[in-house]
């Protein structure tokens, strides 16, 4: 078995006396480096790691790339929209032409490939005689060829709807597309034609002949009706040629006539070929001769004119034209078999020729295993089974890691593509499609694409929404909100700390507002704040930093009472941090120094009792081992005042209160 060839490349490190150590990136991406790619500290110092002295050079290691070249993208991309309306109309169980489409469906996806060919070709033409990429693409040229040679002969054995099971006219069509040969000779001559200047050398009859082995037999007469003999056709024989050809019976599916009545006018036609041979018609005339000895099917002529006719693929083709036209598909294996082993002659076969061969044989698994085992390409086996699963011929058991084989290859394509980051969306949707390990693959792929802009990361979202991916939306919102925090943005790292609905970050980003507002005074982002709504509920610390931003706009708008109501429930709440306390005490005062009383005995009482419970806390350990040694002489001197200032100030309004409360009474 022909192998896969693995490449081989060296690593420019510049000395390499310890380990290399690796990290996977994304799919089939790898992350090399110097190291064992532990931290190093220096001896005996656990908290002080190394430095380099220079920075240390990381290779990105890519494998199976063959779709990252832009020709290539471009058929992923076409490939793409083709796979998804191929899901959505083959999910459709009152669809009753269901073979009809998938027929449409497989040469939509053949039209890509030959697109993807011309662009290839064009990079080539394009690309200097000496640019170092130019035999790799020429190489991705011809393997997309082959691909699209084993598609097609795929698309007539297993997808076609073939009338009686008549295969041949369809075999014809697959030469005639992909061994151009003759048209490249045939082009040559007549130019020499139209110049006046008929050259009927080797290329000459080289294109008769190859013409008539493709069954191609009105380009045969139209090049024989330019040879000067047929002008001068004396006993004729040009003309009984022409006339065999022209009457070659061709069965049709869209003719009228049966299969019986077929073999019946191809039999008599052929006995005629045979009977002008017999009669040794064309014995003056060798090249005509060899033409009716071909429409006559004898055996050795097609030995003579192996080395003009190409593979064993190709002579199977012309022999079931001239001595089995009513071939069945089932029948191929058989034939297939007989002409490798006369015109192989015993050489090794070729991946190409073991994927067509067990094509024939109707033996798909073979075909995808072969295909895998050797063609540098997922796109094809896994678009291929793809297909064939939807056409009911691809086994469904599962393999031994689980999955069906058809999973398995769009696996493998997909993680093919992951390490190209324009392509994360086209992988999100072949991973949908894969029922038992896709939403797994799609889970550690989302946690790893790389988000540069507020944009994608909405669209990464809106994908984790879609499939209730809520881990990693999270992950993606905590990860958006630090970015934002890091370049001092609090007002968006709030938003995404909102999307992610994660109390810590959620209580952090609140502390971090109550502490700006403690040094300017004033709220920052106040729009976002006004409009939390049920987002508050996020945290503690969320829901206090909204209803303290109701305090003060209540107080704004004058309604004092409310203000002071609100004022103690957040206090009772204790919702605040201690070292915010004070701050909110604070807020009392100009309630207090109000000229209507706005607290009443009972919620007074309550205030001197907070202010009781942070005198407390002032003394405990906590404060004076943790929190006083970060404030300076000034801050507490300030502290203290403001304490005395609240304590005359609820005195104040104590005796206020007290007496207005008799006065009613």
């Amino acid at each position: 078995m022909q192998r896969r060839e693995v490449p081989e490349f060296t690593l420019p490190f510049c000395a390499c006396d310890g380990n290399i150590s690796c990290r996977w990136g994304m799919g089939h991406q790898m992350m090399l480096f110097l190291g064992d790619g532990k931290t190093r500290y220096l001896g005996g110092q656990s908290d002080i790691a190394v430095t380099l002295d220079e920075p240390a050079q990381v290779h990105n290691v890519c494998w199976q790339t063959d779709m990252h070249h832009p020709a290539t993208r471009k058929l992923a991309a076409q490939s793409h929209k083709i796979f998804i309306s191929l899901q959505r109309h083959t999910s459709d169980p009152t669809d009753g032409t269901k073979k009809t489409h998938l027929v449409k469906f497989s040469r939509r996806y053949r039209v890509a490939m030959m697109e993807c060919i011309e662009d290839l070709r064009k990079a080539v033409s394009d690309m200097a005689s000496e640019d170092d990429n130019q035999e790799n693409f020429e190489s991705m040229c011809q393997l997309f060829q082959q691909l699209e040679l084993i598609w097609n002969l795929c698309e007539i054995l297993y997808v076609e709807t073939l009338p009686g099971g008549v295969v041949l006219q369809h075999l014809l069509d697959w030469v005639k597309l992909h061994f151009t040969e003759a048209d490249t000779l045939a082009a040559r001559v007549l130019q020499d034609y139209e110049r006046g200047d008929v050259d009927v050398g080797e290329d000459y009859w080289s294109a008769v002949f190859i013409y008539v082995l493709q069954g191609r037999l009105s380009e045969a007469r139209h090049l024989l009706t330019i040879h000067p003999d047929t002008q001068q056709d004396v006993h004729g024989v040009y003309g009984k040629v022409d006339e065999l050809m022209r009457r070659m019976p061709v069965f049709s599916s869209h003719s009228r006539q049966s299969l019986a009545e077929f073999d019946l006018k191809w039999k008599h036609w052929q006995e005629q070929c045979q009977q002008f041979l017999r009669e040794g018609i064309f014995v003056s005339y060798p090249r005509l001769e060899t033409i009716c000895k071909i429409l006559s099917g004898k055996e050795d002529i097609f030995d003579e004119l192996q080395d003009i006719v190409g593979d064993w693929y190709q002579i199977m083709v012309t022999k079931l034209l001239y001595t089995n036209p009513m071939v069945k598909t089932v029948e191929l294996q058989y034939h297939a078999k007989s002409c490798m082993d006369t015109f192989q002659g015993g050489r090794r076969l070729l991946a190409l020729d073991q994927i067509l061969l067990a094509a024939l044989e109707y033996d798909v698994t073979q075909i995808i295993k072969i295909s895998s085992e050797t063609l540098s390409n997922w796109w094809f086996v896994a678009h291929l089974a793809d297909l064939l699963h939807h056409a009911g011929q691809l086994e469904t058991h599962q393999l031994d890691c689980g999955t069906t084989m058809r999973e398995f290859l769009l696996l493998e394509y997909a993680s093919t593509l992951m390490a190209k980051e324009s392509l994360w969306q086209i992988v999100v949707e072949y991973l949908d499609h894969c029922p038992v390990l896709g939403r797994h693959y799609l889970e550690l792929f989302i946690e790893k694409i790389p988000i540069q802009s507020e944009k994608k990361a909405n669209k990464v979202l809106k994908v984790c929404e879609e499939r209730n991916l809520e881990e990693q939306a999270q992950s993606i919102c905590k990860v958006m909100g630090m970015r934002s925090l890091q370049e001092d943005m609090l007002g968006s790292a709030l938003t995404w700390c909102l999307q992610s609905k994660v109390a810590s970050f959620a209580t952090y980003l609140a502390e971090k507002l109550l502490t700006d507002y403690c040094m300017k005074g004033s709220f920052s982002n106040l729009d976002l704040i006004d409009n939390l709504g049920s987002s508050m509920l996020v945290s503690d610390r969320l829901t206090f930093l909204a209803k303290y931003r109701d305090f003060h706009r209540l107080y704004e708008n004058g309604e004092f009472i409310e203000a002071g109501e609100l004022l103690l429930n957040l206090l009772e709440a204790r919702l605040a941090p201690k070292q915010f306390m004070l701050m909110l005490l604070g807020d009392a005062l100009p309630l207090l120094e109000l000229d209507v009383v706005v607290f009443s005995s009972r919620q007074t009482s309550q205030l001197m009792m907070f202010k009781q419970n942070l005198l407390k806390w002032y003394q405990s350990e906590e404060y004076v081992r943790e929190i006083q040694p970060t404030k300076s002489m000034g801050d507490i001197e300030l502290e203290k005042e403001k304490i005395e200032l609240l304590q005359l100030g609820l005195s104040r309004n104590l005796s206020r209160a007290l007496l207005e409360e008799s006065a009613r009474r």
